[in-house]
């Protein structure tokens, strides 16, 4: 029987290998598809004596018997057999063998060489061909050319007769991706009148499917196995195919003397990815198709066979199914590639590609990929990309000209000023670490930060999952070592938390500027208000506008009345891109796990997104994610701070303890809490409930939900107390403990019915009791940026507060008043002293009057 062909200008060609009989002369069988042949693992010759649907691993290095088809695993094993029919089969191949690795598989196709003969090679090939060929062109005595081959007249000169013994192939190329016309290229190699009788293609994986390609090289044919036709990476091997049964021979021969067949365990793993491997391929092309149409709109030098401007595309559509599931781009910088390689978190690096998970590498400043989301984080902590708010997306901002475009439109020397609010957790505080969905929303209780505007521009590195334990230890015993008093507790675990970020972002950056950052807070620290949440995006936004990983963008274009633009203020809502929030609360969330080890990042959110929203955790059985609830800001609430000091880490952990050691008690409260929280968003998103019974609803929620804390052990006498006396006579409130409890504040809510002097005794009766109350609003605005822009300020001086120690008095206010500059800022005045010693009572209102605001 001739070998199987294939007809190459067939889109999605149908493979001419042998099918059974068909069942009538009127209806005959198709022949099988690619995937149809990968999944089907049939060996006539070779069937299992107990009928095994799977086939077997011949775990021995030896057979009993003489005369036998098998005697050592070396020559031959039965699994390897079953393997090398199945690839010879999907190739459309005579003859497969399979051996330890790709690059084994070359070393014996090289063996075939003698001194003095010549071999031409491709330009673009992987490091460890170029690394086997120096070795025989070194010792061998073996010339090697290597020639761009995606130009066939570039072999011609090289084509010696008597001489060139081989030419070696490869399409797409690694890394270029470069398209090389084989059947025009291999009739150079043979159609001279030369000696070479090896014209070798050496495969390369990411368009696997291209079993065409295959057929068209005249010789000999290798994989690297380890990559897509394995597809889980948890494997070594190489192939190669031939249709000539004298290479076959060589090759068997060669194999069975250096002894590197493919073990049997390797080949039933291998066996077993091989059945997966077309619908594997598939999905991969399809991100991979995704990913390169991503980055080649963003302006990226991107190499893939499925790009419109990809060169010789057409070639490579006729010798392959697909465009293959690799691709890589450029950035033009390395420092840049390098950052951008790090910034991955779904991304593995590694060297070699093919497995289910996507995967990158950097050779140079050319990166090699094949989940969108995460790559398009990982451009934009890198700094490569940028959102662009003139036109709605993500733009690609070449090295060398990111600073003068960060720098072009933003006032020099001014002051950051940046707010936060705090936060009041309602429903599911504690089970939210563990997948049950709480409720939270801001309060009008902020924390402020403020910095100078840095001189220079620097790039931050990302931050992966896990915290740096050798960093926080050496902070720890380093600069913080005299923090070690307990009074300073606070201002300890601050500061580590400040410094951490700074290392963090400073670690791919030449320099290390140095800044005074000042934060003040109107909200009580420690009470359960999310003042560390808080903290940590005033500290991560700040930060990021020294580092310039974030930019603020330009202000809007007024109303023109000649053109028709009509410009509405938003008074600074919405003025804060959703790129910039997201870094922000990348990095808030990174300072809350080195302040509380393992935060649920509701806190971090609200502090960042302001509002209401249902938060739910990712890596539990709920689908994870935040969902912005409305209803909120008609609600009134008061806080009451119990001034107990509480442990929010040793909390967390207090009840991950007790779901260990009760998993039916705590999984029970948290399904039930699972169940208010979900109660609460219905309530609050349902337009026809009325307002008396909304409010009737949410007190019963919240007593409830209060109740199962108590259980989980997080109350306090005081918080006990505290709600011991809004819910008697005549107030009859309810009331609940709000963040991690053991102390902190409580959160009572306020029906409407309840008049303001009875609000008043009670708040002077709880105050007797050395209790501290007093009135908020919620689901206010989000993290904040006080305007840089000229017209957005004016100038207002804090009141001064009485302060203990000696402190630097504000600079003396300039003689000519008018004259002096409105922003505060500058060579003339600085927002800095009134920031610093004014009244925290008045900080709010200060802070308001300083201009506009820009919130996310």
């Amino acid at each position: 029987m001739s070998p199987p062909t294939i007809d190459s200008s067939v889109k999605h060609a149908l493979h001419d290998l042998p099918t059974p009989d068909p069942d009538s002369p009127l209806r005959p069988r198709k022949p099988y598809r690619f995937s149809t042949l990968c999944a089907t693992v049939e060996n006539p010759s070779q069937k299992d004596q107990y009928g095994s649907s799977s086939v077997p691993i011949y775990q021995t290095a030896t057979f009993k018997g003489v005369d036998g088809q098998y005697d050592y695993s070396r020559s031959g094993n039965p699994t390897r057999s079953h393997l090398e029919h199945h690839i010879a089969k999907i190739s459309s191949a005579v003859h497969a063998f399979a051996v330890s690795s790709g690059m084994a598989a070359l070393d014996i196709i090289l063996r075939v060489l003698k001194p003095g003969d010549e071999v031409i090679a491709g330009d673009d090939l992987y490091g460890g061909t170029n690394r086997l060929l120096t070795y025989i062109r070194t010792h061998a005595g073996i010339t090697v050319h290597h020639v761009d081959t995606t130009v066939p007249d570039a072999l011609l000169p090289f084509i010696l007769p008597e001489k060139t013994a081989m030419v070696l192939l490869e399409s797409p190329t690694n890394p270029l991706l470069k398209i090389v016309d084989l059947a025009a290229d291999l009739s150079d190699g043979q159609g001279t009148g030369t000696k070479c009788s090896y014209s070798c293609r050496q495969y390369n994986d990411e368009s696997v499917s291209s079993t065409a390609a295959r057929t068209l090289a005249r010789t000999l044919s290798t994989d690297s196995a380890t990559k897509y036709l394995s597809g889980h990476h948890d494997l070594m091997a190489g192939v190669i195919t031939c249709n000539r049964d004298d290479v076959a021979k060589q090759m068997a021969f060669t194999i069975n003397s250096v002894g590197n067949g493919l073990t049997p365990i390797d080949s039933f793993l291998l066996l077993r990815g091989t059945k997966t491997l077309a619908i594997r391929l598939d999905r991969q092309a399809t991100s991979a198709n995704a990913v390169a149409h991503y980055l080649d709109s963003l302006g990226f030098p991107t190499n893939y066979p499925g790009l419109p401007s990809h060169p010789n595309r057409e070639v490579h559509e006729a010798i392959a199914d697909g465009a293959g599931a690799v691709l890589s781009f450029s950035t033009g910088d390395k420092a840049l590639s390098e950052r951008i390689v790090g910034g991955t978190r779904l991304w593995g690096i590694s060297v070699s590609f093919g497995c289910v998970n996507s995967l990158i590498s950097m050779p140079c400043d050319l990166i090699r990929l094949y989940l969108l989301d995460d790559l398009e984080h990982a451009l934009l902590d890198a700094g490569a990309i940028k959102y662009d708010n003139s036109v709605g997306k993500f733009v690609r901002r070449h090295a060398k000209l990111a600073l003068e475009e960060e720098t072009r439109d933003l006032p020099q020397n001014k002051e950051w000023l940046v707010s936060s609010p705090g936060k009041i957790i309602l429903f599911g505080e504690h089970a939210v670490v563990h997948g049950v969905t709480a409720i939270a929303a801001s309060v009008d209780l902020r924390c402020y930060g403020l910095v100078p505007t840095p001189e220079t521009k620097d790039s931050a590195a990302p931050h992966g999952e896990q915290l740096d334990t050798v960093l926080l230890n050496a902070l720890t015993d380093g600069p913080l070592k005299s923090l070690s008093d307990e009074t300073q507790k606070h201002a300890r675990t601050a500061s580590q938390a400040f410094l951490y970020l700074y290392m963090m972002m400073a670690a791919y950056t030449p320099r290390r500027p140095s800044f005074n950052f000042t934060a003040r807070a109107t909200l009580p620290v420690g009470a359960g208000l999310g003042s560390s949440a808080s903290f940590s995006v005033c500290a991560s936004t700040a930060l990021l506008l020294v580092f310039s990983r974030i930019s603020i963008p330009p202000p809007p274009q007024p109303t023109d009345p000649a053109t028709g633009h009509v410009h509405v203020s938003h008074q600074g809502r919405r003025a804060l891109p959703s790129p910039v929030s997201s870094q922000v609360n990348h990095w808030a969330f990174v300072s809350e796990k080195v302040l509380h080890g393992n935060p649920s990042g509701v806190d971090n959110s609200v502090a960042v997104y302001g509002g209401a929203l249902a938060y739910t955790r990712t890596g539990f059985s709920r689908k994870g994610g935040m969902e912005p609830i409305s209803g909120f800001k008609s609600l009134k609430f008061m806080l009451t701070n119990s001034k107990v000091p509480r442990n929010t880490k040793e909390l967390v952990a207090g009840v991950g303890r007790k779901k260990n050691e009760e998993p039916e008690l705590v999984n029970d409260i948290l399904d039930k809490i699972q169940s208010i929280s979900h109660e609460a968003q219905r309530a609050l998103a349902d337009p026809e409930l009325s307002r008396s019974e909304l409010l009737s609803l949410l007190s019963s929620l919240i007593s409830a939900n209060h109740q199962h804390l108590v259980t989980l052990g997080v109350s306090h006498p005081s918080l006990e107390a505290i709600r011991s006396t809004t819910m008697k006579d005549p107030y009859n409130l309810s009331t609940k403990l709000t963040g991690a409890g053991g102390g902190g504040c409580s959160v009572t809510l306020l029906p409407d019915e309840v008049n303001d002097d009875a609000i008043a005794a009670l708040i002077e009766e709880l105050n007797a009791l050395t209790y501290e109350s007093y009135l908020t609003s919620v689901g206010g605005s989000g993290f904040g940026i006080l305007s840089p822009y000229e017209h957005h300020r004016a100038m207002s001086r804090l009141p001064r507060q009485s302060l203990a120690g000696t402190m630097t008095p504000p600079s003396s206010p300039p003689a000519d008043r008018e004259s002096a500059d409105p922003l505060g800022s500058g060579e003339n005045e600085s927002l800095r002293p009134s920031f610093e010693m004014g009244d925290k009572e008045k900080l709010k209102e200060w802070a308001e009057s300083l201009g506009r605001w820009l919130y996310v």
